[in-house]
């Protein structure tokens, strides 16, 4: 029997945050307990400026996978220096995180598995093991899937799943044995997430 995946907050977003091919936003784009058709319910209301900035920062929030607090910290960070480069910066936090690393690495089919599969002890930076998906990778740094881990489980069809995928500029990726190198660090015209943030400076400005 196929899992059904209701993807709720991607609905009430109308956009996909969970990063799953099957999300269940592509097949009914409305928000959940509404129907398409019927009346202003499966319509999507204008948004004030502040809805607007929420959104953007919940689009984001979520893609990555973060609690509020975590996410906030990023953004504070980010903007401590005035010198316009602060969505840059946040960029920087949030692709450098490990699990966002072994997403990119096409190590994992979604940020919520990469992070996962980092918890659970399956990845080593350095040749050392690292279970934090906080974890910020620096420039040179060395990701591996454990040798242990490799051809079982989640990684049984990895070398397949590898062959056609493109890893991301700012990354190096070895095939064969699963290894991916930070040869730089990420600029903002790597960040594919449908949202502007712009607005979500503004959101936490307030």
């Amino acid at each position: 029997m196929a899992t059904i995946i209701t993807c709720k907050k991607c609905r009430r977003l109308g956009v996909s945050v969970c990063g799953r091919e099957r999300c269940a936003v592509k097949r009914k784009p409305y928000p959940p307990g509404t129907a398409p058709g019927r009346g202003r319910g499966g319509r999507r209301r204008g948004l004030s400026e502040y809805g607007t900035q929420l959104k953007e920062k919940q689009v984001v929030k979520f893609s990555y996978g973060l609690r509020e607090r975590q996410f906030r910290n990023y953004v504070m960070k980010a903007m401590v220096v005035k010198d316009g480069m602060s969505s840059n910066r946040l960029v920087a936090f949030l692709e450098k995180r490990l699990d966002n690393v072994v997403y990119r690495l096409g190590l994992a089919t979604s940020r919520s598995q990469a992070r996962q599969i980092v918890s659970h002890g399956h990845i080593h930076v350095n040749g050392r093991r690292v279970n934090i998906p906080s974890f910020q990778v620096r420039e040179g740094d060395v990701v591996s899937l454990r040798p242990q881990s490799q051809g079982k489980g989640l990684f049984a069809d990895l070398e397949i799943r590898l062959k056609n995928h493109a890893v991301a500029g700012w990354l190096l990726l070895d095939k064969k044995t699963f290894t991916g190198t930070v040869k730089g660090m990420p600029h903002i015209d790597v960040f594919d997430i449908p949202a502007n943030l712009n607005n979500v400076m503004e959101f936490y400005s307030r």
